[in-house]
C-alpha cells in the first residue's frame, strides 16, 4: 500500500506519481489521506490500480479515468468521473452536479444522492445511484445505462439518444423526447447485472424499476435515407 498525504505533499506530486504508472505495475494499491476537498484528485489515471481517497473531494476527481478502481470515502464535488473511459469509481457519500458527464465507459457508483445533470451527455458509461438524482439528468445522453434506486428530478432524459434509464422511484417530469418504455426480459437481466456490479443487489430488485428512453422524434438522421446525406 502506497500512502500519500495530500496535505503534506500536494496534488501535483500525487497526480504525477499516478500518471507515471503506465501499463503493468506492482504499485497497485494507493491510499490518499487528507484530501480536504482538493480538486482533480487522481484525474487522468491510466493503470490497473486501486486508489482509496479517505475523505471528500472537490471538482473532477477521477476525471478521464482509465483502468483504475477509485474509491472515495466521502462525498465528491462537481464533475466526478467526468469523461471516464474505463475502470470503476465508487463514492460512499453524495455526488455534486454532472457526475459522470460525457463518460465513455466504466462504472460509476454513487451510494448517496447525485445532484443535477447526473450523466449529462453520457456516451457509454454505466452509472448506479443508490439514492436520488437532480434535474436535467441524462440530458443528451447518447449511450450507456443510468440506474437510480431513488427518485429523479425534472426533465429526466431531455433530448436523449439511445441511453437506457432505469428509475425505481418517482420521476418529477420527463424531458423532451423521453418516454417510459417496456421492461423486457433482456432489460431485467441487464439491470440485475448492473445492480450487482453497483453493490446494490441487496437494496432493490429489477422488477421494481421502470425503463425510460428516447421516443426518437428529435432525430435528424434516418438510416433508411443514409444514401441521401
Amino acid at each position: 500500500m502506497q500512502t500519500f498525504d495530500l496535505g503534506a505533499e500536494g496534488l501535483r506530486a500525487l497526480n504525477s506519481s499516478l500518471h507515471a504508472l503506465k501499463g503493468q505495475t506492482n504499485m497497485t494499491a494507493w491510499e490518499v489521506i487528507n484530501p480536504k476537498g482538493a480538486h482533480a484528485i487522481a484525474a487522468g489515471v491510466d493503470a490497473p490500480v486501486d486508489i482509496t481517497v479517505r475523505g471528500s473531494t472537490g471538482y473532477y476527481c477521477a476525471g478521464m479515468n482509465k483502468q483504475a478502481t477509485i474509491r472515495i470515502k466521502g462525498s465528491a464535488g462537481p464533475g466526478v468521473a467526468e469523461n471516464m473511459m474505463s475502470g470503476t469509481v465508487i463514492i460512499d457519500g453524495n455526488a455534486s452536479q454532472y457526475a459522470g458527464a460525457t463518460g465513455r465507459g466504466g462504472l460509476l457508483v454513487v451510494k448517496g444522492n447525485a445532484s443535477s445533470r447526473c450523466g449529462v451527455s453520457m456516451k457509454g458509461i454505466d452509472i448506479v445511484v443508490h439514492g436520488s438524482i437532480g434535474h436535467m439528468s441524462a440530458f443528451m445522453a447518447q449511450s450507456g445505462n443510468l440506474v437510480v434506486l431513488g427518485d429523479a428530478g425534472d426533465a429526466l432524459g431531455d433530448s436523449l439518444y439511445e441511453a437506457r434509464l432505469f428509475v425505481r422511484g418517482s420521476v418529477k417530469s420527463l424531458g423532451a423526447d423521453c418516454i417510459e418504455k417496456e421492461m423486457r426480459p433482456e432489460h431485467l437481466a441487464l439491470l440485475a447485472d448492473l445492480l450487482k456490479r453497483g453493490e446494490a443487489e441487496h437494496l432493490a430488485k429489477p422488477e421494481e424499476f421502470k425503463r425510460y428512453g428516447s421516443a426518437r422524434k428529435l432525430y435528424n438522421f434516418n438510416i433508411d435515407n443514409a444514401s441521401a446525406y
